[in-house]
């Protein structure tokens, strides 16, 4: 399923006994109300089980890292409110041990409400929480402006971007991607060090083709799963003049996959996708592929596990889906334009329309024609899109991010597979950027542009290095 969910914030509120009560009750009403009108679930202390529900001393920090740890799992972020100056010992005490992405947030200042009795400093008290953050090595978020009013356009951006932020974070750590098939023999350009991925928490789980085809051969055609798959793959393009046996063949592998998927706790996948697909069962896995991804199951072709972890990250980013192309072609003259491109696999919600599946064209010369049914044929609709790609290297994880544009302009009809203009500011520099760092001939693309929020989980909070080959 799409994971779409908005994150639940857990809510600290920071507070000096010497600032007026009514500047935390003010806040204890105003942040979860918005919060909830932007369709988050919140939680917070009850405002009598410490001073006026906040935190100003280690002891009461240590109630609230209590309350943290009673609900571990319930909460994706935490939003450290300054209605006033604030306390950074007791902020410490309380999110020392979190474990999920903190957004500090300081009120400002009204400059008709600045005597003793009115004013708060968060200006300065928010430089006093990163200060000692930093001492203690805990990882926080801060979002210009210094300071903002929770009900303002302003911090309405900074929850969105904070909140995907958080998405991203909590779903790589402990993700489980399946490898389903060994490398085909020629792309060493999709190489990836396993251990490198689980020492960063990405656990990889590899099956064996042969194991896919036994568990084709078993399954009953009258199964529920069975009559659930073909009626949504029915349902999801179109399938004229594709032969019913491919149809039931394609529909018995993506039964067989989201078996495997389910059993193993995937949360995406990296497919063999051809030639034994081609040569032994007779159809190839691109639909499958697309819908799952519109599923919300990342699914990467030609067992590309760095782009799977890669398709993961933008589509926690995004909430919708995400797609792996080959960069592919140039347009003509266009240094900023070219072709991305992959042979049906793209997730029908990025298509222009439905679609309709074909033979595979390309396999065909090598397997024969009608051996390779199952390619989803279309073209990518124009929008806005962000690019990366990952690879391992030396024990590390590498990432590159960028923006560009999908455009309506025309590509050739006989192009083959699903495709598109991709409009890109300083192409040739991030060309070059991926060849020269040994990037895969792959690229994972989303809607909308996220680089800053998928850049902060994978660089601040995850430790990957993020390079950004378009400039800041």
């Amino acid at each position: 399923m799409l994971r779409t969910d908005k994150t639940t914030f857990a809510l600290f509120f920071g507070t000096r006994g010497f600032f007026p009560a009514s500047l935390i009750a003010q806040a204890r009403e105003d942040l979860p109300r918005i919060l909830r009108e932007w369709g988050h679930d919140v939680m917070m202390l009850d405002a009598d089980v410490t001073r006026y529900g906040a935190v100003e001393s280690p002891r009461e920090g240590q109630v609230f890292a209590n309350f943290l740890e009673a609900n571990r799992g319930k909460f994706g972020g935490v939003i450290l409110c300054l209605p006033n100056f604030g306390d950074e010992t007791g902020a410490v005490a309380a999110l020392h041990d979190a474990g999920v992405p903190i957004l500090i947030q300081a009120y400002p200042d009204e400059l008709d409400k600045m005597a003793p009795e009115l004013r708060r400093d968060a200006f300065c008290g928010k430089f006093s929480v990163m200060d000692v953050f930093y001492q203690y090595g805990l990882k926080f978020s801060a979002i210009k402006p210094h300071v903002v009013n929770p009900l303002c356009d302003a911090f309405r951006a900074n929850i969105d971007h904070f909140d995907r932020v958080c998405r991203v974070v909590n779903g790589l750590r402990g993700m489980v991607v399946g490898a389903i098939g060994a490398r085909t023999t020629a792309f060493k350009t999709v190489r990836i060090d396993e251990v490198a991925l689980q020492r960063k928490g990405i656990t990889m789980e590899t099956l064996d083709l042969s194991s896919v085809f036994s568990r084709i051969e078993r399954l009953d055609p009258t199964s529920v799963a069975y009559t659930a798959k073909s009626d949504r793959l029915a349902a999801y393009t179109c399938w004229d003049g594709v032969p019913a046996e491919a149809f039931g063949k394609i529909v018995r592998l993506g039964v067989v996959l989201d078996q495997i998927i389910e059993e193993f706790q995937m949360d995406a996948i990296a497919l063999r996708c051809w030639i034994e697909l081609q040569e032994l069962l007779g159809v190839s896995a691109c639909v499958l592929l697309g819908e799952m991804n519109d599923r919300g199951v990342p699914a990467a072709c030609e067992v590309d596990v760095g782009n799977a972890v890669m398709m993961t990250a933008l589509h926690l980013a995004s909430a919708g889906p995400a797609t792996c192309l080959d960069w592919n072609n140039n347009y003509g003259d266009d240094e900023d334009k070219c072709i991305l491109f992959h042979c049906g696999p793209v997730p029908r919600s990025l298509m222009v329309d439905d679609g309709h599946i074909s033979d595979h064209a390309i396999l065909a010369n090598s397997v024969g024609p009608g051996c390779g049914y199952g390619c989803h044929i279309g073209r990518i609709a124009p929008s806005d899109f962000t690019f990366g790609s990952m690879l391992t290297d030396e024990g590390r994880l590498r990432f590159y991010l960028g923006h560009g544009t999908f455009t309506p302009d025309p590509i050739p009809p006989e192009f083959f597979g699903c495709a598109g203009v991709a409009q890109i500011a300083n192409l040739q520099d991030v060309l070059l950027h991926v060849g020269h760092n040994g990037y895969r001939h792959h690229v994972s693309a989303t809607r909308g542009h996220l680089a800053a929020p998928v850049r902060e989980a994978l660089e601040h909070y995850l430790g990957f290095e993020v390079s950004l080959p378009q400039g800041k």
